[in-house]
């Protein structure tokens, strides 16, 4: 396997583990003993872990992935259970700290592609709904099940109402029930349904398919404005958008990819 050493690689973490692979990132959870739950060091560590890959000049594309049975099970209970006895500045400055990992992910300049191997529970599945992109295996399960243990899917809640909708954020959200993989895929909240054999190639074959067919300033371009533009009313949305069209036609990605088409040539990004 020919992977790239960089310096994001020398990042020394306990949780999460960070490699390139031919222009790939892979971001895994690696706290598979406590099913990859979140508490504040796995949350600063995929901070520092999402943050080295986005400055990371070889990575193009980003995997997030974990290891063990669960994908991420969501808040470490110990852990909210010892934050109970915080002041409400204290616990304000740890979901804060969840929150910028979430924003991060959303408004990350590279594509985010979730490998969701097992169940996606909670903030887990907030985590795995974040993402631009997500494969799952037919056996994982998905739901937001915070109402059922007296908490509620504050932050995640925030992005679930964008990605799919308030009648189905409501029926997740309320009712605190999991569902089955096909149904997440019908809701929106992922992708692809693969077979478990299947997942590991199918990930890296899509994720290499962006690299080599998309312009990596289009695709972060393009991403941005899908974040910005939601924000805005329809005069502010289309300006925005004639804006940023005419910026684009001046990029030098843009002008050597109608070129190459335009000449009949194949270019690889």
């Amino acid at each position: 396997m020919n992977d790239t050493a960089t310096s994001a690689e020398k990042l020394e973490m306990d949780f999460v583990h960070y490699k390139v692979h031919e222009r790939v990132g892979y971001i895994t959870l690696a706290r598979a003993e406590k099913r990859n739950a979140l508490n504040y060091e796995v949350v600063s560590e995929l901070k520092r872990a999402f943050a080295a890959a986005e400055e990371d000049d070889v990575c193009k594309v980003i995997v997030l992935r974990a290891e063990g049975k669960v994908f991420c099970a969501g808040a470490d209970l110990e852990y909210i259970q010892k934050l109970q006895s915080n002041d409400y500045q204290e616990n304000l400055l740890d979901s804060t700290h969840l929150m910028e990992l979430f924003r991060m992910i959303y408004t990350l300049k590279k594509v985010v592609i979730a490998q969701i191997h097992g169940h996606a529970i909670a903030g887990g599945c907030g985590l795995a709904a974040i993402c631009d992109f997500g494969f799952t295996v037919p056996e994982a399960r998905f739901g937001y099940t915070e109402v059922k243990i007296g908490f509620i899917p504050a932050i995640v809640k925030v992005f679930l109402l964008r990605k799919i909708g308030e009648a189905r954020a409501k029926q997740l959200l309320l009712t605190g029930d999991l569902i089955s993989a096909a149904e997440a895929a019908n809701y929106g909240l992922v992708n692809y349904v693969v077979p478990a054999e299947e997942l590991e190639q199918r990930v890296e074959d899509f994720a290499q398919k962006l690299c080599a067919e998309n312009s990596r300033q289009s695709m972060e371009v393009t991403k941005e404005m899908i974040a910005r533009v939601q924000e805005m009313t329809l005069e502010e949305g289309l300006q925005y958008a004639a804006e940023m069209n005419a910026v684009a036609r001046s990029s030098e990605d843009c002008q050597r990819g109608i070129a190459a088409f335009l000449n009949k040539e194949i270019i690889s990004w």
